[in-house]
């Protein structure tokens, strides 16, 4: 096995597949050809020498040796990162001038938008986005490395400044097929706490909510049935009919709407949650990330 290190675009495949859950929609994020992604990702597994990727006619899935990988790889590209924004601002480079971080549900359905109106009104200001989960979120924000995050956490950690930018409703959704799908009664939250769940990893914010109620309601939850890395992934676990799952309802709102899962109903508990902005609390917010706050809060309050 050669002990040269691998390429940081290969790093970035990896992390994308597991993100995306698909070889082929990596590879059009990073503007390269599917063929050429296979090329590099079996490159990058003869490198390594681990196998880091099942892939399928249902998708791409990381090995367990892939996630690990991936967790490292994420680091690397964190630091490096890191890095060049350091290089640009010795520089005197302003164009790297608004650097965010959202935990995948708002990534996914949220902070685009928000993205996208300010650049209308802003078109110079440069935009820089890394999608993780909550917990890693708000260690970027905490650490300076970011100018704003966005997360769905239930908590912010005392080092931060927040501000609400929206609410979000958690739900269970099972497989057309299972046996929830048929039931009359809503689930409580003891029969949820007995059940084992597909789950986010930990730092997720949906799971961090959902086992923050559960344990409200002096229920211990059961050892999770799956344990995924992204939204994708677990939403295509439900829909194969690996178990029930709780997930945002924005996030599943296609696969309600075409049948693939359902909802199912849950009793004795509020499983709305806030998103949140945070940043350093020593870090006055000017400029092109005061904005993009603003139209964040405004969105919240349904304005136009």
């Amino acid at each position: 096995m050669s002990k040269a290190p691998p390429d940081l675009g290969s790093l970035l495949l990896l992390t994308l597949v597991a993100e995306l859950g698909s070889l082929g929609r990596a590879a059009e994020r990073m503007g390269i050809s599917q063929p050429a992604a296979s090329k590099r990702l079996t490159l990058l597994e003869r490198r390594l020498g681990l196998a880091l990727v099942n892939r399928d006619t249902r998708g791409s899935a990381l090995t367990v040796e892939g996630k690990a990988v991936c967790q490292w790889a994420g680091r690397v590209l964190a630091e490096v990162d890191s890095l060049m924004v350091g290089v640009a601002a010795l520089r005197g480079d302003h164009a790297l001038d608004l650097r965010l971080a959202a935990s995948m549900t708002l990534a996914e359905h949220f902070v685009p938008r928000w993205i996208g109106t300010l650049q209308r009104g802003a078109p110079d200001v440069y935009v820089s986005l890394k999608v993780t989960n909550s917990e890693q979120v708000t260690a970027l924000a905490a650490s300076g490395r970011i100018s704003l995050g966005f997360v769905e956490a239930p908590t912010v950690p005392s080092t931060l400044s927040s501000r609400q930018v929206g609410t979000d409703r958690l739900v269970v959704v099972v497989a057309p097929q299972h046996v929830w799908a048929r039931r009359r009664e809503p689930v409580d939250l003891a029969e949820l706490a007995r059940t084992r769940l597909i789950v986010r990893e930990p730092g997720s914010g949906t799971r961090e909510t959902i086992e923050r109620v559960l344990a409200g309601a002096g229920a211990e939850p059961a050892r999770p049935l799956m344990v995924l890395d992204a939204n994708v992934a677990v939403r295509r676990a439900v829909a194969e009919g690996a178990g029930p799952a709780v997930l945002s309802a924005v996030s599943v709102r296609d696969d309600l709407a075409e049948g693939r899962i359902v909802e199912v109903p849950v009793t004795g508990a509020d499983l709305r949650r806030r998103l949140r902005a945070v940043w350093p609390k020593d870090r006055p917010l000017t400029g092109a990330v005061e904005e993009l706050l603003r139209i964040a809060a405004r969105t919240r309050r349904g304005e136009r």
